[in-house]
C-alpha cells in the first residue's frame, strides 16, 4: 500500500503544481481549478484509505466517521460557494483560511495527546524535533486562525477598517513573540503530556493574541495584501501539520500554498511601492492618514449619461478601469453589455486592472470573467499604462486610490510612490461614483478636479445601464 500511496501523492502534487500554473492566467484558470480539484480528490481518497486500513478491526466505525466528515464538509462548502456574492468573496476566502489555521491547531494538540505513544514514545533528538514540529504547527495555526477571523470581520464591515494602533504595539508584538519562543523550552522538556499541555495551551493563546493584534493594526486599504498573506500563513500551517502527521503530500501542498501566497503578497506590495513589513507594521489604512497638504485647485464638473454616451460613440479607443465600487454595485454584467455594444460599433475597448483593485487579489479579473468579458481585452497595469495618452475616453468605475495622480506628483500624499493607472493622460476621464467621498485609504484624489475629468454620480450599475440606453439599446434587468 505504501508504494501506491507514494505514487498517488506524487500525482496529486503534480496536479497541484499544474493548478497553480493554470491559475496564473485567466485563459487557463478554469483548467487550473479543475487540476486542483482532481489533486485534492486523490489526496483525500488515498489518505482516507490509508487511515481506514490502520483502524485494525474498527473499519465500520472508521468508514462512517470518514465518509460522514467528508460529506458534511462538502455540503457546507458547496452551499457557501453557491450562495456567496462576488462582493463577499474576500470574506469567504478569509474565513476559509481560518479553518486551515484551526485544523493545524487541532492536529498539533491531538497529535501531542495521541494515546498510542506518538511523539512521547521517542527519545533524544527525535523527540525534540517532534515537539518543535508540534509547537510550530500550533503557533502558526493559531496566528492564522485568529488573524483570518479579524480579516473576515473587517472585510465584512463588522469591525472598522481603521487600524488599531496601541501605544508600544511593536514592543508588545516582540514580547509576545519572544514568549512563544521561550515557552518552547519547558514544553520540549516536559516529562509527560499533562505537564507539556499547559505550556502548549498557553502558547496557543499567545499566538492567537498576536494574530488578532497584527491584523487589527492593519488598515482596511491593505486588506488585499492581508488576505494574500494569510493565504501564505495557512499554507505554512498546513505544511507544519504535515510534518506532525508525517504526511509528505500535506507538506508539499502546504509549502506550495505558502510560497505562492508569499510571492503574490510581495507582488502586491511592489504594486503599492511598499514592503510587507510596512504593510504589517506600518499602521496605514482607513482613517489614519491626512489629506494631501498641496493646494486644491480646480472644480468638480459633472457630466450626464447622454453626453457620456455621445463621447463613447465618437471615441476610437476606450479604457475601462474597474474598482471595488463596480463589485458593490454588481455592475459587471452591465459593463459587459456596454463593452460588447461599443465593440460592435468599432470602438476599441479594453480594461486596465491594477494589482490591488478590489478587496482580493484578482478580484476584478474574476468579476469580469464571470460577466463574460473576453480575456484578451483585460490588461494588467504594466501592459496598458503607456496607452492612456492615446485614449479618447476612460471610464473609471468605482475606483479611487489606484487612479490618484497624487501618488506620483505629491510628496505629501500618504500614497506617494505607489504605481497607479495614469488615466489623467487621456483626452477625457469619466468617473462613476456615488459621491465625493475619499477612497478606502482615506486619501483625497485630485483627479476629480482636473480639467479633463467629469463626474457621473450615482449607482454604477444604473449609470452603465443609462449609458447603454442612451446609445439606443436597453439592458436586461
Amino acid at each position: 500500500m505504501s508504494g501506491v500511496t507514494t505514487i498517488t501523492y506524487l500525482l496529486a502534487g503534480v496536479l497541484f503544481i499544474r493548478s497553480l500554473g493554470g491559475l496564473s492566467k485567466q485563459e487557463t484558470a478554469a483548467r487550473g481549478n479543475l487540476y486542483g480539484m482532481l489533486g485534492m480528490a486523490l489526496a483525500v481518497g488515498v489518505a482516507g484509505a490509508t487511515w481506514l486500513l490502520s483502524t485494525e478491526g474498527s473499519l465500520g466505525a472508521g468508514m462512517v466517521l470518514l465518509v460522514g466528515s467528508v460529506l458534511v464538509g462538502s455540503v457546507i462548502g458547496g452551499v457557501l460557494a453557491r450562495r456567496v456574492e462576488m462582493t463577499g468573496m474576500p470574506e469567504l476566502v478569509a474565513i476559509l483560511h481560518s479553518f486551515v489555521g484551526l485544523a493545524a491547531v487541532l492536529v498539533g494538540i491531538s497529535s501531542y495527546l495521541a494515546p498510542r505513544g506518538g511523539s512521547h514514545g521517542m527519545a533524544g533528538a527525535e523527540h525534540i524535533v517532534a515537539m518543535v514540529e508540534i509547537w510550530v504547527g500550533v503557533a502558526v495555526g493559531a496566528l492564522t486562525f485568529t488573524g483570518s477571523i479579524v480579516a473576515w470581520a473587517k472585510l465584512r464591515g463588522t469591525l472598522s477598517g481603521k487600524p488599531l494602533l496601541l501605544p508600544g504595539r511593536h514592543l508588545l508584538n516582540a514580547v509576545i513573540a519572544g514568549g512563544i519562543v521561550l515557552l518552547a523550552v519547558p514544553f520540549v522538556m516536559a516529562s509527560g503530556p499533562e505537564a507539556g499541555l499547559v505550556w502548549l495551551l498557553v502558547m496557543t493563546v499567545l499566538a492567537g493574541l498576536i494574530g488578532i493584534h497584527l491584523v487589527m493594526a492593519i488598515g482596511g486599504a491593505d486588506m488585499p495584501v492581508v488576505v494574500s498573506l494569510l493565504n501564505s500563513y495557512s499554507g505554512w500551517a498546513a505544511a507544519a501539520a504535515g510534518f506532525v502527521l508525517k504526511n509528505d503530500l500535506l507538506i508539499v501542498t502546504g509549502a506550495l500554498v505558502g510560497a505562492s501566497g508569499a510571492i503574490l503578497s510581495i507582488i502586491m506590495c511592489r504594486a503599492m511601492n511598499r514592503s510587507i513589513l510596512n504593510v504589517v507594521f506600518g499602521g496605514f489604512g482607513t482613517g489614519d492618514v491626512k489629506a494631501s497638504e498641496g493646494p486644491r485647485s480646480g472644480e468638480v464638473r459633472e457630466i450626464s449619461a447622454d453626453d457620456t454616451a455621445a463621447r463613447l460613440r465618437a471615441a476610437k479607443n476606450v479604457i475601462i478601469v474597474p474598482g471595488y465600487g463596480m463589485a458593490v454595485a454588481r455592475a459587471q454584467n452591465a459593463v459587459e453589455e456596454l463593452t460588447r455594444s461599443l465593440r460592435e460599433k468599432g470602438v476599441n475597448v479594453r480594461f486596465a486592472i491594477h494589482p490591488v483593485a478590489g478587496r482580493l487579489p484578482g478580484h476584478m479579473n474574476v468579476l469580469l470573467a464571470e460577466a463574460g468579458v473576453p480575456y484578451d481585452v483585460v490588461m494588467e497595469m504594466e501592459h496598458i499604462n503607456h496607452d492612456f495618452a492615446n485614449t479618447d475616453v476612460v471610464l473609471v468605475i468605482g475606483a479611487n486610490d489606484i487612479v490618484n495622480p497624487g501618488a506620483l506628483d505629491d510628496a505629501s500624499s500618504p500614497i506617494y510612490g505607489m504605481p497607479v493607472l495614469e488615466v489623467w493622460k487621456s483626452k477625457l476621464v469619466v468617473v462613476l461614483k456615488r459621491g465625493m467621498a475619499a477612497g478606502y485609504a482615506g486619501v483625497e484624489n485630485p483627479l476629480f478636479l482636473l480639467d479633463n475629468t467629469r463626474m457621473l454620480f450615482g449607482d454604477a450599475r444604473k449609470s452603465i445601464e443609462a449609458l447603454q440606453a442612451a446609445s439606443g439599446k436597453s439592458l436586461a434587468a
